[in-house]
């Protein structure tokens, strides 16, 4: 298994382009992307556990419930949620990438990203159908990486190849994501495509076991977006024998997956809103799956902990008190914490109580731009690891006038 160049558009059959149509007010901004596989894809999506939800769900959700597509068609600028016509906009979007790509409407996953509550005019998408079918191409996908940004600062794409059967695959992904960060399935909108064979009902139990521990283990901000969409699409052009059931080739598609998926919950949550610094936080010595989780994820999402990042001040004992409020079945007096980074390693706590460390080397591995932050919780065996990033002043500039 390794990285490779091209990103969503690296498995065979898949192009993709993206395009400004008008939806966004500045021109040099793309907003509208699209993905095509030219062999019909087994598909597979989770969604947002929000109550609120945007149209687009609803009718990808309708669409896709055959459990194949052809086509990813997404804007942003514009989340098409809670408008009164968002569902006839949403069908009038995968009726308009239908009719531009030849294939049927109920083919097409449609997305959308950015401010909640406004309408959502056609007319932008409609015209720029032509241009956006029209550059179609396998060199595409960092168009389409870039249309789907709002406040993110970087593009998010990543590709690999590795091996089903004696066939070599590849999988490809390009993601959206920096601020209304805290899934309860995924992470804003995050689009995966593989020339894999497999049947789409194993697709989803992949996409589904894979999520737990991925995208559900990532948190910028605390809020569950109402978009939130991770979307696959197999198209089987690699040609290895199709995994229908559990088994080597099932646990092989599951561990490329596995790779694409933590590659971008790095990615977004070192780009949150505002942020500087990426955080990793991995508990081990849990006695249950469970319990490490609920530990690292509590950490991750502490604004307190967070904001301590951000000064590079070595405050362990924000670290323990998430855990302690986190639920967790865990023996908080045999708790041990270090912090670690490309500048070394730093002991701070050990069986739940401080100990003595050098504030100035701690201070320097806090500096730097990437942060574990290493947790024992005991002797158990299980382990977890989650994502997110610090909290600084430019979080809440962004997000004051995010709207105006």
């Amino acid at each position: 298994m390794k990285l490779i160049e091209g990103g969503i558009c690296a498995a065979k059959g898949f192009k993709a382009n993206g395009v400004h149509c008008g939806i966004r007010k500045n021109r040099t901004k793309r907003d509208l992307a699209l993905i095509y596989s030219e062999k019909k894809a087994a598909a597979a999506c989770v969604y947002t556990t929000n109550l609120v939800k945007g149209a687009p769900i609803t009718v990808t959700k309708n669409n896709i419930s055959d459990g194949y597509a052809s086509a990813v068609i997404c804007n942003s600028g514009n989340a098409n949620t809670c408008n009164y016509n968002g569902i006839e906009i949403a069908e009038e979007m995968c009726k308009l990438t239908g009719e531009a790509l030849g294939i049927d409407k109920k083919d097409v996953v449609v997305a959308s990203t950015g401010v909640i509550g406004q309408l959502l005019d056609i007319t932008p998408i409609k015209n720029g159908m032509s241009e956006l079918c029209a550059g179609l191409t396998e060199n595409g996908g960092a168009y389409a990486a870039e249309a789907i940004m709002t406040t993110d600062t970087v593009m998010k794409e990543v590709a690999i190849e590795f091996e089903l059967s004696g066939k070599v695959c590849r999988m490809g992904c390009i993601a959206k994501g920096s601020g209304m960060i805290h899934p309860n399935m995924a992470t804003m909108l995050v689009f995966i495509t593989t020339d894999a064979d497999i049947s789409s009902e194993m697709l989803s139990k992949a996409l589904s076991e894979d999520v737990k521990n991925t995208f559900n283990m990532t948190s910028v901000d605390g809020d569950t977006s109402t978009n939130d969409m991770v979307c696959i699409l197999a198209n089987g052009m690699a040609e290895n024998d199709k995994i229908v059931a559990e088994g080597e080739d099932f646990n092989n598609f599951m561990k490329a997956l596995n790779t694409v998926t933590v590659h971008m919950c790095r990615m977004i949550a070192g780009d949150g809103e505002g942020a500087t610094k990426l955080l990793e936080c991995t508990a081990t010595g849990a006695d249950t799956l469970e319990a490490a989780k609920i530990s690292a994820k509590s950490v991750i999402c502490s604004s307190l902990l967070k904001a301590a990042m951000f000064g590079a001040d070595a405050n362990w004992g924000r670290v323990l008190c998430a855990i302690g409020y986190s639920g967790a079945d865990v023996d908080v007096n045999k708790i041990d914490v270090s912090f670690r980074s490309a500048k070394g390693t730093v002991d701070v706590c050990k069986s739940g109580a401080g100990i003595e460390f050098s504030e100035e080397k701690a201070k320097e591995i806090l500096l730097e731009k990437e942060i574990e932050i290493l947790i024992k919780l005991g002797d158990g065996k299980y382990s977890a690891s989650a994502w997110g990033c610090d909290l600084t002043y430019d979080y809440v500039k962004i997000n004051g006038d995010y709207r105006t």
